[in-house]
């Protein structure tokens, strides 16, 4: 099954197990009806700041939209193994689709941080949208060099270099000139 038809079902079934509309979800999150239809549907891929509105919303982790939850002990994630995948527009206009998140913690229950190693696609530098939501961000760059713009700042980093940062300030990670590369990324949000 399709990652993002997933993750829109299960937003779907919380939604519904918390006999929450669609209106009413919309209200709490200050996302359009339309975007969230569309979302559950499967039809859009959101972006993690509609996905955080929605998973306070809910008073869930970001994470149980996209994992199993099975398991307590430590959960082992071998090289090449992380094969699933969940895809957010990440705010791009005309690539909708311009990172492939991979969960490196599918399978724990009740974690705090959300691992992911991330492709990022090749896109256009100068088409995206700045986002913003609460927590916080850790970027390591495995290949390639990215630029991430940071409220009114841009940074470039390259293989071995990372970066720490408050998401609540506008940013945008994206392959500097245009060129992809891949990155791990731990994501901290608070309920």
């Amino acid at each position: 099954m399709d990652s993002n038809i997933t993750v829109g079902n299960r937003i779907k079934s919380l939604r519904e197990s918390k006999s929450i509309t669609i209106e009413q979800l919309a209200e709490q999150t200050g996302l359009a009806v339309e975007q969230i239809k569309r979302i559950e549907e499967g039809i859009d891929l959101p972006s993690l700041s509609p996905l955080i509105k929605i998973s306070h919303a809910f008073e869930v982790r970001l994470g149980t939209f996209f994992d199993d939850q099975c398991g307590e002990g430590p959960v082992i994630c071998r090289k090449n193994q992380y094969v699933d995948t969940i895809s957010f527009s990440n705010n791009a206009m005309k690539s909708r689709k311009n990172m492939a998140y991979h969960s490196l913690s599918k399978s724990k229950a009740e974690h705090c941080m959300s691992p992911f190693i991330i492709d990022v696609m090749p896109v256009d530098a100068d088409d995206y949208l700045l986002s913003s939501h609460e927590g916080e961000e850790f970027i390591y760059v495995l290949e390639g060099t990215m630029e991430l713009v940071y409220g009114k700042n841009k940074y470039r980093f390259g293989d071995g270099d990372s970066m720490y940062y408050d998401s609540i300030v506008p940013h945008h990670l994206h392959g500097y000139n245009g060129k992809g590369g891949k990155i791990l990324a731990v994501i901290y949000t608070p309920i």
